[in-house]
């Protein structure tokens, strides 16, 4: 009897199976982002890896890093890392820039706030080919800009708008400005107003408010908001090709690679060129992460954030 009453205190004083892993750091709340990191893994890290696998199996030998070789060495190819900087990096500074003083200035409306801000974000659900069909019949030759300019006798013959550099920029702008605009207003609502209120009653004014205020407050989110607006347009490829000029002034990195691997069939050469865009975008987000880091940070003083 006092042996069966041991061994059933010994199980009753065993922590249960939730104890042990929560001991682990394997809690619910822990469990609950399982699911999601399989997800990333599946659709993130595996091509990632898969592909940087086949980067390094060149198929015409001559080493590893072969193809690298290859892409640095050719002109044509090289030459797009600098095509895609020069659309990703005024994209995504214009996007943010712009969405600044208009999340600031919607901030403290109350009526028609909604209303302005469903308009703004409208140009996220045209899509990429819908934006590129406006703009060639708004900007084209035979758009009404240029129908408007010369009938008012502006310019003496159509302005070349797409199907160029300016178009893609132009295109770029119109998807990304919403998202930019989205972001900088969620930032911007974790600042309390109460700080502004305060700096006006020590005899701030509105500029002063603005640059000493929730300009400091901000900005660890606009770098954040620069980040994700330079990686949309950084892989720019629909618009490249709708309203750009694919082999020309808009061969940008994502072209480089769909051609090799999908029309060339070299797909180590485009796996390599995938590689390089990717290193690329890593290189611009940290050093950005490290200039947020430089930043300050102060309390929001019961704020959101």
């Amino acid at each position: 009897m006092s042996a069966l009453q041991a061994r059933l205190g010994g199980r009753s004083s065993r922590p249960s199976l939730r104890h042990r892993l929560a001991l682990r750091g394997l809690d619910r709340t822990t469990m609950l982002v399982l699911p999601a990191t399989g997800v990333i893994g599946l659709l993130f890290i595996y091509p990632m890896l898969y592909g940087l696998g086949l980067s390094l199996s060149p198929a015409h030998g001559g080493g590893a890093f072969a193809e690298y070789r290859q892409f640095f060495a050719d002109s044509y190819l090289r030459g797009t890392i600098g095509i895609t900087f020069k659309l990703g990096l005024p994209a995504a500074l214009i996007s943010v820039v712009a969405s600044v003083p208009v999340a600031y200035r919607l901030r403290g409306q109350r009526r028609g706030r909604r209303l302005t801000t469903a308009v703004l974000v409208v140009p996220i659900t045209l899509g990429t080919v819908l934006t590129a069909d406006g703009l060639i019949e708004f900007l084209g030759p035979a758009g009404w800009l240029n129908k408007v300019l010369m009938t008012l006798h502006l310019t003496s013959s159509p302005l070349n708008l797409v199907h160029n550099y300016w178009g893609v920029l132009a295109s770029l702008l119109i998807t990304g400005f919403p998202f930019a605009y989205l972001l900088t207003s969620s930032y911007l609502s974790g600042i309390d107003p109460a700080l502004e209120r305060a700096a006006a009653t020590l005899g701030a004014g509105p500029r002063q408010r603005f640059t000493r205020v929730s300009l400091p407050l901000l900005a660890p989110g606009l770098v954040i908001n620069f980040c994700l607006s330079f990686v949309l347009a950084f892989s720019v490829f629909p618009s490249a090709q709708l309203v750009g000029d694919p082999s020309g002034s808009t061969h940008v990195l994502s072209i480089a690679a769909y051609h090799e691997a999908f029309e060339a069939y070299d797909y180590p050469l485009g796996s390599a060129i995938a590689m390089v865009m990717a290193a690329l975008m890593l290189v611009v987000v940290v050093a950005m992460l490290l200039l947020r880091s430089r930043l300050y940070r102060g309390a929001t003083s019961g704020g959101k954030g």
